[in-house]
């Protein structure tokens, strides 16, 4: 399947993307490109190949739910653009 740069110029205008003639020509062997590499993917045979949702295994990434020590308050407010003695300061953001 190819596309013609008459259909790149109709999506281009879906997009609302105005592309010179240059552009259009690139863009037209891009996208060629691109949809002949997935013609190429869909010749593979992935008949014994289980779906995954995932490239790699996902396992639950949250730590448990304890009670450990804080960072001292001095060292979290160290490098705070704007702090008092005991907090950040920061705009309001109501008024």
């Amino acid at each position: 399947m190819n596309l013609s740069p008459e259909d790149v110029a109709k999506v281009a205008l879906l997009a609302r993307l105005r592309l010179d003639p240059d552009e259009l020509a690139t863009y037209t062997e891009q996208i060629n490109e691109i949809v002949h590499y997935v013609e190429q993917l869909q010749q593979v045979d992935v008949s014994g190949v289980e779906p995954l949702a995932h490239g790699v295994e996902v396992r639950n990434m949250f730590r448990d739910d304890r009670r450990t020590e804080s960072l001292p308050r001095d060292e979290a407010l160290c490098n705070a653009p704007k702090r008092n003695h005991e907090a950040f300061l920061v705009p309001a953001v109501l008024q």
